[in-house]
């Protein structure tokens, strides 16, 4: 499970605990291996798959974990998102670290820039 998000970087330490709470929580027996650049608030989350876990059944429980993680990454005003955009996997849960405003402004940029939705399509917005 690979997972790139985001925090101001005064709430680092606190993002890094609750994601880890929220993993153990539910899989106390999963290992959550964090890199990256955390200094600038950008985290790159990795919790690695069990041995004795099929590769099907972890993805399913990697799905469970991700909604929890992004409620924690949203009480903690972060986002779901860092460096690496938030492509087609995060688009559903754009609205944890975005307002609807925010989200609408982000469409009409989108639409002035690439308003027959060739650019990327499908990705996060869909124009049309």
């Amino acid at each position: 499970y690979k997972n790139d998000i985001s925090s101001t970087v005064s709430k680092v330490p606190e993002l890094l605990a609750a994601v880890d709470d929220v993993v153990h929580e539910n899989y106390p027996d999963w290992e959550v291996v964090w890199y990256g650049h955390i200094g600038d608030g950008n985290l790159h989350l990795n919790i690695l798959k069990p041995d004795n876990l099929q590769i099907e059944e972890f993805k399913v429980r990697c799905s469970d974990v991700s909604t929890a993680i992004f409620d924690a990454i949203k009480t903690l005003g972060g986002s779901v998102s860092a460096e690496h955009g938030v492509g087609i996997l995060k688009a559903p849960y754009l609205g944890y670290s975005k307002s609807d405003s925010e989200i609408d402004a982000m469409r009409a940029i989108k639409a002035i820039f690439d308003p027959d939705g060739i650019l990327n399509p499908g990705k996060v917005f869909s124009i049309g």
